[in-house]
């Protein structure tokens, strides 16, 4: 099979990616929800030599109601964007962004790893993990 070019993979991409925004739209508004868990935010995922670099689009997310953890493989992003507060009466005109309390389960590959860094930037959580060689590992090098 011949190689991908450049723009074939971006369109490939590009088409990935507004497949799993319509899941995710279609999935938000489903009657009932999904439970206390309603809606997923988007994420990013890129891996170095050396690390993972984590983004996750939390636009109007309280940074301080963010919570980060990983255990036995999975990456858990967890915390809830609130509707705006009126001060008095309003009309909702429109409303695409999801709301609620989301938790994003990612599974990580093999390997440990260690949390470097998690930051809010523009409306992002930017998440680094650093690789964990293991112990023999080490001791070998």
């Amino acid at each position: 099979m011949a190689p991908l070019t450049k723009s074939i993979w971006m369109w490939a991409e590009a088409c990935q990616s507004l497949d799993r925004a319509e899941r995710m739209h279609r999935r938000f508004f489903e009657p009932g929800g999904t439970g206390e868990h309603v809606w997923e935010p988007p994420v990013d995922i890129v891996e170095t030599a050396r690390e993972l670099l984590i983004e996750i689009a939390l636009p109007g997310v309280d940074p301080r109601s963010a919570k980060v953890s990983f255990a036995s493989g999975t990456l858990l992003i967890a915390a809830e964007r609130r509707l705006p507060q009126t001060s008095e009466p309003a009309v909702i005109r429109r409303l695409e962004l999801p709301y609620g309390r989301f938790e994003r389960r990612l599974p990580l590959p093999t390997g440990s790893f260690e949390l470097a860094k998690s930051e809010f930037v523009n409306g992002c959580l930017m998440i680094v993990l650093r690789k964990v060689a293991p112990a023999w590992q080490e001791r070998h090098r």
